[in-house]
């Protein structure tokens, strides 16, 4: 695959820390240029640091998401460095606090719209721009979703809702890349072993539907990288339009 790879460019938002940091360093290791996006820029040097002997090259642009002016310099900083975007893997996002729909605050809802939502949506306009008039023409978006973007956990209406919105994007997206050669597709991530999820694994665990809270099942944050490289190693005239990557035993069929 590393051959397949070679020279192709990449655009990983929240490239950071967890789920982000893993896909940037596994798609380094197959030949990819990628460009680390995120706000915090002296991790996305530690995660530079994890890059591969023999693998591609990688350029850290911290950048907020929900700022057009700053996603577009990081889209121009890409070219410049590297030439092309063949990938940009959308992964950037935010959870809101476990609260009733009536006490959540505006400000924290728009805050998680700017970034889960908004922010792959500015995102994806930039690459859809380079894409659509680079040499060899097109690419391919990944967007991280949830399974929150099929069956929402208890007082995460926010959340919830900028992850089914995602959905719809993706799909829109997909219809409309048809003709310039551009596939978009969503990895839907379950429990991931991640600072983020560290909370489901220990104490009282995570709040369940029926309003009792369990300790969560997790898994290696190896294989949701696993995935998006499969995803990503696809010609341009396959995708996968959506795919569900979950610990095995987490609390999803049936949820409810």
């Amino acid at each position: 695959m590393a051959g397949k790879s070679a020279g192709k460019v990449a655009v990983v938002t929240g490239a950071s820390a967890g789920i982000g940091r893993a896909v940037a360093v596994a798609l380094q290791g197959e030949g990819y240029n990628v460009t680390l996006a995120g706000r915090r820029s002296g991790e996305l040097e530690a995660t530079k640091a994890l890059a591969v002997s023999g693998g591609g090259d990688m350029l850290v642009h911290a950048c907020d998401v929900s700022d057009a002016l700053e996603v577009k310099g990081l889209f121009q900083a890409t070219v410049q460095a590297f030439g092309r975007v063949d990938l940009l893997f959308n992964n950037a996002g935010l959870f809101a606090p476990s609260v009733p729909l009536e006490e959540l605050p505006l400000e924290t809802w728009r805050q998680v719209v700017d970034v889960n939502l908004t922010g792959v949506f500015l995102c994806c306009q930039q690459a859809i721009r380079i894409m659509k008039k680079q040499t060899p023409k097109g690419g391919r978006i990944i967007n991280n979703g949830s399974i929150s973007a099929f069956s929402p956990r208890p007082m995460s209406a926010c959340y919830t809702a900028t992850k089914h919105a995602v959905a719809g994007l993706t799909k829109s997206i997909a219809l409309d890349g048809r003709g310039h050669n551009i596939a978009c597709g969503q990895i839907d991530i379950g429990n991931a072993i991640t600072a983020l999820t560290e909370p489901m694994a220990k104490g009282q665990g995570a709040l369940q539907a029926d309003g009792s809270r369990k300790v969560e099942p997790r898994m290696d944050v190896a294989h949701v990288a696993s995935a998006v490289l499969y995803m990503a190693s696809l010609p341009l005239d396959a995708n996968v339009l959506s795919m569900t990557i979950k610990a095995t035993e987490m609390p999803f069929e049936g949820r409810g």
